[in-house]
């Protein structure tokens, strides 16, 4: 697709932003487990980044800036060259990421060249992703239209969706694709359940700011280099813009109660907070309290995957 001249609506006001708002990746949470909705949207526990997550905002990072260069640039060679310099920022600015690595080495009793080379080969990993994504496409051909856009939209019934989208593309003729990096190592039938649901989010959004459904969703797997496209259509996007309405009213209730009751499935074997979890025999902290505004906001981890 290249780049057609419609311009992408203006981001709301930083007023319209601190309003409560429900993103992808939380709306996930709480329909996987409400106590974990509760520990990272209300509690906000910090949780221990893994090295597939900070290898996942890495590669995003490089290819959002790979698509700044002009097209004659965009190359693998020159995305490969972004790694150093872009882990450098991202690693200034999360110490705590490289602490990673050194850290892995202190439990294995290794000393701290062992450490070195292991964040070596992690680079070295995530120049294979890329690798993976040149197989995948060509982008000296492409002219996105944004890449990793910050979209917002309040519903009629009031409730708000925000969320960040990998990359919109717009062809000469009109058609939209939203396209979206998968990096991460989570289960693949897991995985595509709730990449899925972050696409049709996106897509609901983008229908609702620009009045027409985009014509395609493409999620792009550069572990293993398959790509999967899905054509959504109103009547879903209707039904789907009701689970979110639904979602968001339980939310509301229980943070009004303080019941965000635990759900436990095979996906509690990843989580960060089995240690507090009643489920496992933890307890939760005390409740604070609803957040005004609440911690609907994506990171930049959540957005790796």
């Amino acid at each position: 697709m290249t780049q057609s001249a419609t311009e992408l609506p203006a981001a709301a006001d930083t007023a319209e932003r601190r309003k409560p708002a429900l993103s992808p990746s939380r709306a996930s949470d709480f329909k996987q487990c409400p106590l974990l909705y509760r520990f990272r949207a209300v509690d906000k526990i910090p949780e221990a980044p893994s090295k597939a997550q900070v290898r996942g905002t890495l590669v995003h990072a490089v290819l959002e800036r790979l698509f700044a260069l002009p097209a004659e640039e965009r190359v693998l060679d020159r995305a490969k060259e972004l790694l150093d310099p872009l882990w450098a920022e991202l690693s200034a600015e999360n110490p705590e990421w490289t602490a990673l690595f050194s850290a892995e080495a202190a439990e294995a009793d290794e000393d701290a060249a062992d450490g070195e080379q292991a964040e070596s080969d992690w680079l070295a990993s995530a120049g294979k992703l890329l690798d993976s994504y040149f197989g995948l496409e060509d982008p000296s051909a492409l002219e996105p239209q944004a890449c990793e856009e910050r979209v917002e939209v309040e519903l009629g019934s009031g409730v708000r969706l925000r969320g960040y989208v990998d990359r919109i593309d717009v062809a000469e003729t009109g058609e939209v694709r939203i396209v979206d990096y998968k990096t991460g190592a989570a289960p693949r039938e897991i995985g595509e359940i709730k990449a899925m649901f972050q696409m049709k989010f996106y897509a609901l959004v983008l229908w609702r700011l620009r009045g027409a459904v985009p014509d395609q969703l493409k999620l792009m797997y550069l572990t293993d280099g398959q790509s999967l496209t899905y054509a959504p259509d109103e009547a879903e996007l209707r039904r789907f813009e009701r689970t979110l309405e639904a979602i968001w009213q339980a939310i509301l209730r229980a943070g009004k109660s303080g019941d965000f009751r635990p759900s436990k499935s095979k996906l509690c074997h990843w989580c960060d907070h089995k240690a507090r979890c009643p489920e496992f025999g933890g307890t939760p902290p005390e409740y604070p309290g609803w957040p005004e505004p609440d911690g609907g906001d994506e990171t930049a981890l959540d957005r790796a995957d």
